[in-house]
């Protein structure tokens, strides 16, 4: 009974994901399909925005980072099943979303305006083609585990998970975390960008940034020298761009 609730909690985290991210989508696009986007919504005074949203944005990144970290997983599972821990981190993350979503306040001075036909219809592919590279990173690693599926799916099964295996699969080859890449597309890519989605931009960078640096460490604490070697082979987030070196510790003995 209780792998089947685990099974039922982790479609419900993943439908409640899915939603949001399409809601993210048409908020940071500024899409009239919604009600609330990042130049439309409540009012308030420039400082006081900037406060709130600079707050908002704070929140994500930290209830982000902070759960998928190894030590709070080692310390999370001790109270949430470990086939459930996934999803409620994909939950918070949701709900934080949908925080950010809520409380966020417009602000609308014009950075910069692309009115040129074939100039905007450029940025809003590019657009496109982010949240595309987002979705199919997920799926190139592994979608299903990624968001909680599989490990409740496994639990309810009472078959246990593979050991973890170090792979390249399409974008991979080419940067190492394409799915911040895509991000990076989707935030920057708009004809008009606005005081406040250039704020949203700019914070969710200087986050995936820490993020990328936090995520790498328990990367390399996994598969070791052969992810020092990725590293110094393969850019961060576009090719050729922010490799690493690799430690003397890494280099295997002749």
């Amino acid at each position: 009974m209780a792998r089947m609730v685990q099974m039922g909690f982790a479609l419900v985290a993943y439908a409640v994901f899915f939603a949001t991210f399409l809601y993210l989508i048409a908020f940071v696009g500024d899409l009239p399909i919604v009600p609330v986007t990042v130049d439309r919504g409540p009012e308030a005074a420039p400082g006081i925005a900037l406060a709130v949203n600079l707050g908002l944005i704070a929140l994500f990144g930290l209830q982000h980072s902070a759960m998928a970290r190894q030590g709070f997983k080692r310390w999370w599972t001790g109270i949430v099943p470990p086939a459930a821990e996934r999803s409620v981190y994909v939950l918070a993350a949701s709900l934080m979303l949908m925080l950010l979503f809520w409380g966020w306040r417009p602000m609308t001075a014009t950075i910069w305006q692309v009115d040129n036909a074939i100039g905007a219809a450029a940025l809003w592919t590019i657009f496109a083609a982010g949240w595309a590279i987002v979705l199919l990173s997920t799926f190139l690693i592994n979608h299903f585990e990624l968001f909680g599926l599989q490990q409740a799916w496994f639990a309810l099964r009472d078959r246990a998970a593979a050991a973890p295996q170090f792979r390249q699969p399409f974008f991979y080859r080419f940067v190492r975390h394409p799915l911040y890449s895509g991000f990076f597309l989707a935030f920057w890519a708009t004809p008009h960008m606005t005081a406040g989605h250039l704020l949203l931009a700019a914070g969710m960078a200087a986050w995936m940034l820490l993020a990328i640096r936090a995520e790498e460490k328990d990367l390399v604490a996994v598969f070791g020298p052969e992810y020092e070697e990725y590293r110094a082979r393969v850019g961060m987030l576009a090719p050729g761009i922010g490799r690493t070196k690799v430690p003397r510790t890494a280099i295997p003995a002749e």
